[in-house]
């Protein structure tokens, strides 16, 4: 055997024990069922099913899942954000190294955001700008929605946030 050929072998072994590592992990922790719209799919990591339960309990639980609510309301956004939180929540349940209680991401809180906009977007474009201005264009999030103040100048410069007052509309865990 050539050095060529024991170099082309053993980066074949790697990628197919790579690959049947994955293959088994995507398995073992029902990653297909991430691919879904079924909300169970969140309840798969045990510290979400707290915030499983609190859904089943809320006002959003007859009409939204967990996408409607956590990913753009297109294809390509919303699988990459699920890619992407899928990579991160398998990193850190894996470690073991998150937050207890979970908190919301900063890119994650414009996701939802933008997504409380999209389909309460008649009595939010009325909040921002007046009642009869529905715009009929997707919500814009590049304003920062961080939290709000205490003081009273600071709350008056903070761009108007759905979540800020309704924090736990979608799933009642603190």
């Amino acid at each position: 055997m050539t050095r060529g050929q024991r170099w082309a072998l053993a980066a074949a072994v790697l990628v197919g024990m790579a690959g049947g590592l994955g293959l088994y992990t995507f398995g073992y922790a029902r990653g297909y069922s991430y691919l879904t719209n079924d909300p169970g799919a969140c309840a798969n990591c045990h510290i979400m099913r707290e915030h499983f339960a609190a859904w089943m309990k809320a006002s959003h639980h007859a009409v939204a899942t967990c996408n409607d609510c956590h990913t753009p309301h297109n294809l390509v956004g919303k699988y990459t954000v699920k890619a992407v939180n899928g990579f991160w929540h398998s990193f850190y349940f894996t470690t073991g190294n998150y937050p207890d209680p979970l908190r919301i991401t900063e890119r994650n809180r414009r996701v939802t955001e933008h997504a409380c906009r999209y389909c309460h977007a008649e009595i939010t474009d009325a909040i921002d700008h007046g009642p009869g201005t529905v715009s009929h264009s997707p919500p814009s999030t590049g304003a920062s929605l961080r939290p709000a103040s205490s003081r009273p100048a600071d709350r008056a410069a903070e761009p108007i946030s759905c979540i800020r007052c309704h924090t736990y509309v979608g799933h009642w865990v603190r």
